[in-house]
């Protein structure tokens, strides 16, 4: 099994990767709100954490990965005050608010379709664990760690610090939140500004709401991912994910209603993709700077040149580190549409590569080394850059074969096709979408070129030079690569 190191965010460092109990491994990571089309924002945690699906279950381990729903209790202003997200929604366009979240979670999945992102084992739903989290609830006022105001419970921070240490994910400090929001005192009905909302008694003009012992009303934004990563997972699971902007206040309050309600931390691993930002600034709704997947998928938005391919957006995301910041330009993505085109085009000529009866010293040392150092950069904390880096190495060897340049045994030729096939279709997740979308019309491209490129050998066989170039510069114009090898003539489309 590979030795895959991971960042732990709750640490602030990489630690080797040790289930809680091997080889099975729970991961949980927070899904979509539901009350809007999923942007470029959403995919990046999506792509991330389905990487990590992919990688775990490739070097043997059997795992339950968790992605929630959230379609209650997200407010508009912050976790406790304002409209619920997915209920202004409902109330602008004169629907019931699970209309609006089942219209949003499938557009999710169909745009996660196109990304090639696995579903996850379990898709819990907010509205669909209420009990469980009024259950946390009374556990954790049960242990003294929350009071009831006016109907409705919220977390005792200043309590919990006492005993504890609130702040250690995001590494802020209590005394200085709490001055921090000295200003605001008197006007909210908790004890602090600080304290956080378990469960919210509703205003009459509230829709959705259910009944608990202190009121009518909803949980907490905090509360759903502790209640239900407890109940598919257990008290104890090895990694909880999700975007970088979620260490606080949620993930932070996370930790404290685990240790409020049972007494030691659930969750062994933190990991955190970093933003995908647009001008230096955060990619989302909030600040009404995002552009959604399908405007991306069609290239209808003022800013966008062009349309960029489900694959594209995906090469985008991984061709970044997932703790680094990703900037959104159209030169950025026309320049992840160029990689992705280069790697798939020389996956198709692996088809075309001859073999020799021995490898030449280069190319034999390559082919042993790739697959080792593809798997070194996955368990250095998913450097999916390298790797892609490597894939684009092994780009270059094809071509050298292709171009005769360079010879390949058939041994060498089938570990370095599974190696290329394995790291960037099975591991990365990439499609070849060409391949997969375009069979019937990539056929007729054949037949219609071939005839084209006997024509065109016949003027040459005639030295008829001028209409050789004219029919090899009209089929380049088209987007036909046509290459002149000692072995015959060659093409494929690079549009």
């Amino acid at each position: 099994m590979q030795n895959l190191v991971i960042y732990n965010t709750l640490h602030r460092q990489k630690e080797r990767f040790q289930p809680i109990a091997a080889p099975n491994v729970g991961m949980y990571v927070c899904g979509p709100t539901v009350y809007g089309d999923p942007h470029l924002g959403h995919a990046r945690p999506s792509i991330t954490f389905d990487i990590l699906f992919r990688y775990l279950q490739h070097i043997g381990y059997k795992v339950r990965y968790v992605r929630n729903i959230t379609d209650v209790g997200h407010l508009e202003h912050d976790a406790d005050e304002g409209d619920d997200k997915i209920e202004k929604k409902a109330r602008l366009e004169q629907l019931e608010p699970m209309e609006i979240a089942q219209f949003y979670t499938n557009r999710y999945h169909n745009a996660m379709r196109m990304l090639n992102v696995l579903p996850p084992s379990i898709e819990p739903h907010a509205t669909g664990h209420i009990i469980e989290q009024e259950e946390l609830v009374k556990e954790i006022m049960a242990n003294g760690y929350a009071y009831e105001s006016n109907g409705s419970i919220y977390f005792d921070v200043a309590k919990y610090d006492k005993d504890h240490k609130y702040g250690r994910l995001s590494g802020r400090n209590l005394t200085d939140m709490i001055n921090n929001s000295r200003e605001l005192a008197g006007v909210s009905e908790k004890r602090n500004q600080v304290d956080f909302a378990l469960w919210k008694r509703a205003m009459p003009e509230h829709i959705m709401r259910w009944p608990s012992p202190w009121s009518n009303g909803f949980p907490g934004w905090h509360c759903e991912c502790t209640a239900m990563g407890r109940k598919y997972l257990g008290n104890h699971f090895d990694i909880h994910g999700g975007g970088m902007d979620l260490v606080f206040p949620h993930h932070e309050c996370e930790i404290a209603q685990a240790v409020a309600s049972q007494g030691d931390d659930m969750v062994k691993y933190w990991m955190h993709n970093n933003m995908i930002t647009i001008n230096g600034q955060k990619m989302g709704k909030s600040l009404g700077n995002f552009i959604t997947l399908e405007q991306f998928f069609t290239g209808n938005h003022d800013t966008l040149e062009q349309a960029y391919s489900p694959m594209t957006i995906r090469f985008f995301i991984l061709s970044a580190h997932y703790r680094g910041t990703v900037d959104f330009s159209n030169e950025a993505l026309q320049a992840a549409q160029k990689g992705y085109e280069k790697l798939m085009n020389a996956i198709e000529d692996l088809k075309r590569v001859q073999t020799a009866d021995k490898s030449d010293e280069n190319t034999a040392k390559f082919v042993a080394e790739l697959r080792q150092k593809c798997y070194d950069a996955m368990n250095d904390d998913l450097m999916t850059p390298a790797v892609i880096s490597h894939l684009f190495e092994a780009c270059h060897t094809i071509n050298l074969l292709i171009d005769h340049k360079a010879q390949i045994n058939e041994a060498d030729l089938k570990e370095l096709s599974e190696t290329v096939n394995l790291f960037a279709f099975d591991i990365l997740g990439l499609i070849n979408e060409r391949g997969t979308n375009n069979d019937a019309r990539e056929a007729a491209y054949g037949k219609v070129v071939d005839m084209v490129l006997e024509l065109r050998a016949k003027a040459k066989a005639n030295k008829e030079w001028a209409v050789s170039d004219q029919i090899r510069d009209a089929l380049a114009d088209a987007g036909f690569q046509v290459k002149d090898t000692k072995d015959g003539v060659t093409w494929k489309l690079d549009k």
